[in-house]
């Protein structure tokens, strides 16, 4: 992936909001004296996208992230600074860009498909795929304005991929639908991404970011802090929005430290720290209390984690999380969510809290992240993060021989039983699986 496909040099974006509509021609009118207030929606962004590469855009609402696209599609222009683009771009941005709401689905399919530089006979040639992946039947004849927001996307999504872009940009729109549609659309997401097509993917799904893309870039008011590993910026954004949640977040802070080496290259930790709590220690242990450091898959397992106290903690909780090498997370949950409380801590405390699980995971490296909070008021939410620390533990986790052959991500340790009858007729065949 060393071909630059998209290219962008210093680039800025700055929206003029007027208090008044008068303010606006009196500035028309007045051209030496500005009525407006200046926002720079995006401000020094340079940025190279691979072709090949798949790249998630992360942030929180008003951050720039759709400026940004908007600018690589050139619905928007820049204020300052230069972009290039080679190739063909398709995109799917905010629900309702790019059809005319009283045109049929038919009429809309033809009307992008041009706009996106493809003839009338190459649209007709691809036609019958487009209606099969959207696979809203007779409604494809009648005017959008008629859709569902679920229909609408079907056939947005079912045009954007099936126009054999060089590009293809998602923002969001993946949100709504059916579990059925998203996982269509995901496979022809991954399809593409193994045919050489280079993606640009928003979403707020942290999951869908570390297991599609091979990079990500953090944007917040309008600069990018962060381009690294997905796992690495979806970390920073959570770590922000635990700190920004927090009742006293000038009392936390957040360290991002280099950590070790993957296949994708260095990556470094994140973590949330405060002067209240300190993570010392997460070991595993097995059943018989023995320390280890790899398990065989289906055995019991107990992971300690030690927390030193340095201030007195009325009602903390301790969790933790097992995430993929690729951050996608296999489980998560906390004293709190577990109905346990170990009331208050003192000053001075090392506290030593074991959780005890099978662990029924296909053989593969998984990542320990531990936290510690207080004040639980909902699920998964407190009052105060005192610590955050990610990957501060590698679980290895080995083949177990007598077990069932399977797939997949977790080993249901499925039973299977049999009934045979001598006539069907009138007898309806069952079985228990």
């Amino acid at each position: 992936m060393s071909e630059s496909i998209i290219s962008l040099k210093n680039v800025s974006k700055c929206f003029k909001r007027y208090a008044k509509p008068v303010d606006r021609l009196k500035e028309l009118l007045l051209p030496g004296k500005s009525h407006a207030d200046v926002f720079w929606a995006l401000q020094d962004i340079n940025l190279e996208i691979f072709k090949g590469e798949t790249l998630g855009v992360v942030g929180r609402n008003g951050a720039g992230k759709s400026t940004l696209l908007q600018l690589i599609t050139k619905t928007l222009t820049p204020t300052t600074g230069e972009i290039g683009v080679h190739g063909r771009i398709s995109a799917l941005l905010e629900l309702g860009s790019g059809f005319n709401p009283e045109f049929t689905g038919r009429q809309n399919v033809f009307f992008n498909g041009r706009i996106l530089g493809l003839t009338r006979a190459e649209i007709e040639a691809k036609f019958d795929e487009i209606t099969a992946f959207a696979n809203i039947g007779d409604f494809i004849d009648q005017p959008v304005k008629t859709y569902s927001s679920g229909m609408f996307v079907r056939l947005a999504f079912a045009v954007a991929v099936n126009t054999n872009p060089d590009i293809l940009i998602v923002d969001e729109a993946l949100a709504v639908g059916d579990i059925f549609f998203q996982q269509k659309c995901f496979d022809r997401l991954r399809q593409m991404k193994e045919a050489g097509v280079t993606l640009l993917f928003v979403s707020h799904d942290s999951s869908a970011v570390c297991k599609l893309c091979h990079r990500a870039i953090l944007i917040e008011h309008g600069r990018i802090v962060l381009d690294a590993l997905p796992r690495q910026v979806v970390d920073l954004y959570q770590a922000k929005f635990l700190q920004q949640q927090d009742v006293e977040p000038e009392l936390t802070e957040i360290n991002v430290s280099p950590s070790f080496s993957t296949e994708d290259g260095a990556s470094s930790t994140i973590s949330l720290t405060s002067e209240a709590v300190i993570i010392q220690f997460v070991r595993f242990f097995d059943e018989d209390d023995q320390e280890i450091y790899s398990i065989t898959s289906d055995s019991p397992l107990q992971l300690s984690i030690g927390i030193l106290f340095r201030e007195e903690i009325d009602d903390p909780h301790v969790g933790f999380i097992i995430r993929t090498r690729m951050g996608e997370v296999i489980f998560e949950s906390n004293t709190f969510c577990m109905g346990r409380s170990m009331g208050t801590v003192s000053a001075g405390t090392l506290l030593n809290v074991r959780f005890r699980f099978k662990v029924p995971l296909i053989p593969q490296d998984y990542t320990i992240t531990t936290g510690v909070s207080s004040g639980g008021v909902g699920e998964h939410q407190f009052e105060r993060s005192l610590a955050v620390n990610h990957d501060t533990a590698v679980l290895k986790v080995l083949r177990n021989q007598d077990t069932i052959l399977w797939n997949g991500v977790v080993n249901l340790n499925p039973t299977v039983t049999f009934s045979k009858q001598s006539s069907l007729e009138n007898q309806p065949f069952s079985s228990k699986l």
